[in-house]
């Protein structure tokens, strides 16, 4: 058998100028054609790249040194940027973050779906580009990452951490006390739990011995009503250690309405569990989404960016330009969110969702603003789609990342809709579900939505119209 020629080798440095950003949020450089992907680098970077990882048709790469750096490339304010995995672009002024967003957009159209005559606007800025999470999930862990200055500290404790993972470590944890992505009041909580959990001597899970109590925290906070919830995951119940902390916490911190305790006892690192403890004040929050209000549970979701979240669906809206005979189509539901936008206007809507958990709470949504020209049909979206008979006007599509299956594009042709509204989490999945629309449909507009600055995710909302 024949070994595959590269044009690279591994663990070799190469000089290499960044020309681009990919999905994903690496530079892009190339020897010739062939493509290597460099981690943390900016276009308008000169750089030394160290092969790392090499493929038939790409390559990846880290940093070695620089040659010349970036105009665009500013300093990270976030002191865990180098190791953590949240963010991607700290390091790229936000006006270029836009920028390379809206072009990575247009790239994929361009590539993928080879589509030449859409209109691609340029992208709408969150109006906060940092603390606009409403939700981050904090894993313990009982062995701690050590930056390359901490490696030689003997003083350092190791055992204790609360934070996020480094990418491609399942087992460490990064400690920190302060996320820029979430508010103020929240860091102060983090910190609070941190310093809390090590004064009092409370052990944290182990991903690898399955030893330990504290497992993740997860805090929220309504940014419409400010109000606050703490979830504390743990490996098993025990009063006697949450009851304390959730007074201590209460006492100090007075936007915080609701503390739970999810148990989780299984191997599985999820921050939910079998079972939930209400430790004090409610058991959900408020959140506001136009004019829709939200109970939040510890469980529930919800768009993580909220005012951007609103941005994102009165875009949807306003290019579905509903009339008040339409019967609409509502693609993968959820919990209804952007269902009882569209039934403010439509003469009924239905949605389509698998999981009957958020077909629950999507009916009783609807009830609370005593919507009665709207449906949800819980099960396989495929099936539903192929077994409704009604005739529609409207489709509204809003897929995970994976996009649309293909028999969920034949079902939207064969429907003969006069408009297909396509909200996108991914535009290299977009733009192949719109190559198969554009036989029957035409591509209107592209509208991307930046919901979560400082990394690469992109949201888009397209028009389609019958041909």
């Amino acid at each position: 058998m024949e070994k595959t020629s590269y044009p690279v080798k591994k663990n070799a440095v190469y000089p290499l100028e960044i020309t681009s950003l990919a999905f994903g949020g690496k530079g892009v450089a190339r020897i010739n054609d062939y493509v290597i992907f460099v981690k943390q680098a900016l276009p308008g970077d000169i750089v030394n790249a160290r092969i790392v990882k090499r493929k038939s048709s790409y390559a990846e790469a880290i940093i070695d040194s620089f040659s010349k750096k970036s105009d665009q490339r500013v300093d990270a304010p976030c002191e865990h940027f180098d190791y953590c995995g949240g963010c991607t672009w700290q390091n790229l002024e936000y006006n270029n973050q836009l920028s390379h967003k809206t072009q990575i957009v247009k790239d994929a159209i361009r590539h993928i779906s080879g589509l030449e005559n859409c209109e691609i606007r340029p992208i709408i800025a969150s109006s906060r580009p940092f603390h606009y999470r409403n939700k981050m999930e904090f894993s313990f862990a009982d062995r701690k990452w050590l930056t390359p200055d901490e490696l030689g500290d003997p003083d350092i404790s190791k055992d204790f951490a609360l934070g996020l993972h480094v990418p491609g470590t399942f087992d460490k944890i990064l400690h920190i006390e302060k996320c820029l992505l979430q508010t103020p009041e929240c860091n102060e909580i983090l910190a609070f739990i941190s310093r809390y959990a090590r004064e009092n001597d409370i052990k944290p899970y182990g991903i690898k011995s399955h030893q330990g109590f504290l497992r993740f925290l997860v805090i929220r906070q309504s940014y419409f009503t400010k109000e606050i919830m703490v979830n504390i995951v743990t490996a098993y119940e025990d009063d006697n250690i949450l009851k304390p902390l959730a007074l201590k916490l209460n006492e100090k911190f007075s936007q915080i309405t609701s503390i739970v305790n999810n148990i989780n006892t299984r191997k599985a690192q999820i921050a939910q569990g079998e079972k939930e403890i209400l430790l004090s004040g409610k058991d959900c929050i408020v959140d506001k989404i136009g004019s829709f209000e939200f109970n939040i549970s510890a469980n529930s979701f919800f768009q993580t960016n909220t005012k951007q979240a609103e941005v994102l669906y009165d875009t949807a809206m306003d290019f579905a330009d509903l009339q008040t005979d339409d019967m609409v189509w509502d693609l993968y539901s959820g919990t209804g969110t952007i269902s009882l936008y569209l039934a403010q206007k439509a003469k009924f809507v239905t949605g389509f969702e698998i999981a009957e958990s958020s077909v629950q709470n999507a009916f009783q949504n609807a009830e609370k603003y005593n919507l009665e020209n709207v449906n949800f049909i819980a099960g396989d979206v495929i099936d539903n789609m192929q077994h409704l008979k009604e005739n529609v006007d409207v489709i509204v599509t809003d897929p995970p990342r994976s996009g649309m299956h293909e028999k969920v594009v034949d079902a939207i042709i064969k429907s003969k809709a006069q408009k297909v509204v396509y909200v996108s989490c991914n535009p290299t999945t977009m733009a192949r579900d719109l190559k198969l629309l554009s036989s029957n449909y035409t591509i209107d507009i592209i509208q991307p939505v930046d919901m979560f600055p400082h990394t690469y995710h992109i949201e888009c909302v397209t028009r389609l119209s019958h041909k």
